[in-house]
């Protein structure tokens, strides 16, 4: 006799599964990724794993990936010794306009504007990587603080 999982029980799996995912998205960020090659490593549909990803994560697998390389391209800015283009690619972004658009959303300034910026300010300085990295994450879905045109 074969026990087929409860509803509960395949719940976790699910969560397990979406888990994996989304370790995969943040050790392999620069990678080229998409969202049926990330179901098909778990064993689900496309369709399924996007609904589920965003029921438990708030968000799509493509905006928490989109986050993630925005993360890592922001780090990189700050260092100052790679080009917007450069850092586009470094991350995992094969469009420099999908990529500033994003990143526009997310920070509230242009990479381009960010780097000068980061390189230019002194505040940061010293100050350990985590440290920085916390208070320079990007805030997700669309919430980047509306700047006055005055």
């Amino acid at each position: 006799m074969t026990s087929t999982p409860t509803a509960a029980q395949q719940h976790l799996n699910d969560l397990a599964r979406l888990r994996r995912v989304r370790d995969r998205m943040d050790r392999e960020h620069a990678q080229p990724l998409d969202v049926e090659a990330l179901a098909r490593g778990v064993g689900m549909s496309a369709g399924h794993l996007s609904r589920q990803f965003r029921q438990a994560y708030g968000e799509s697998p493509y905006a928490y990936l989109m986050t993630r390389r925005i993360e890592r391209a922001m780090a990189l800015l700050r260092r100052g010794d790679l080009s917007v283009t450069e850092v586009c690619f470094a991350v995992g972004c094969s469009s420099l306009g999908t990529f500033s658009t994003r990143f526009t959303e997310l920070v509230g300034v242009s990479p381009s504007v960010y780097r000068r910026q980061a390189v230019s300010a002194s505040g940061m300085a010293g100050m350990p990587s985590c440290v920085t990295k916390q208070v320079t994450r990007p805030v997700r879905n669309r919430e980047a603080p509306a700047r006055s045109r005055t």
